[in-house]
């Protein structure tokens, strides 16, 4: 049956119109970006179909553009499409920091450093530079590694920091492995980049680890 023969309130866009977009499930949210379905399917029925083989929602986000435009009712068109979303996505969540004190917004951090390194396949370590409000500067990637590990240079933030006058910097890297607890590692290279901008009087106010949607922060867990 095609979407427009059922009945109002379960059509995804009347759905999302009258209850709003959170009401939805990810088929129906998805159905609503791919607008059309295939010969045979409507676009909820492709897309149930589209998260089965890729496995959940995340998994077809940051599928690469072979991966993404081998699937069934998917394209080049489609990829760019999604693409332009989710940079709009991190663009809003970015001026949203930049106008509120990050740290006295910890979920909205850790919803940043999310939409920026979830979807990452090697690691990637980043650094959030806060002024003396704690708003956002700028957030930069700086050093990059295998699934096994980047080589931070605690010196290279230091000297960004000063460069950009940052009062206060939040630094957060990706486990691509999806398994979000910090290692013997990450304790150490925190309490090192701590020593390095403390000579300079920048405060480090957190270090968050990204594993798919979970971001753990070592300062809440009194490892800072």
């Amino acid at each position: 049956m095609a979407i427009c023969d059922w009945p109002a309130d379960e059509r995804p866009r009347e759905k999302l119109l009258q209850r709003g977009a959170q009401a939805l499930s990810d088929a129906e949210l998805l159905a609503i970006f791919l607008r059309t379905g295939v010969r045979g399917k409507s676009a909820v029925d492709l897309a149930r179909e589209l998260l089965a083989e890729h496995e959940g929602l995340a998994a077809l986000m940051s599928a690469s553009q072979q991966r993404f435009c081998q699937s069934k009712g998917l394209g080049d068109a489609k990829y760019v499409q999604l693409q332009a979303v989710i940079e709009m996505s991190r663009r809003y969540l970015a001026e949203a920091l930049q106008r509120e004190q990050v740290f006295a917004s910890a979920a909205a951090t850790k919803q940043y450093l999310c939409a920026q390194l979830r979807g990452e396949r090697r690691e990637v370590f980043a650094v959030l530079y806060l002024d003396n409000q704690h708003a956002l500067i700028a957030y930069e990637p700086l050093f990059f590694g295998t699934i096994d590990g980047a080589a931070v240079y605690p010196r290279e933030i230091a000297r960004r920091a000063l460069e950009l006058n940052a009062a206060a910097i939040i630094v957060a890297h990706n486990h691509p492995s999806g398994v979000a607890e910090p290692s013997d590692a990450d304790v150490r290279i925190t309490a090192r980049i701590r020593e390095a901008v403390q000579l300079l009087d920048i405060r480090l106010l957190d270090h968050c680890i990204v594993a798919g949607p979970e971001v753990i922060s070592l300062a809440e867990r009194g490892l800072l």
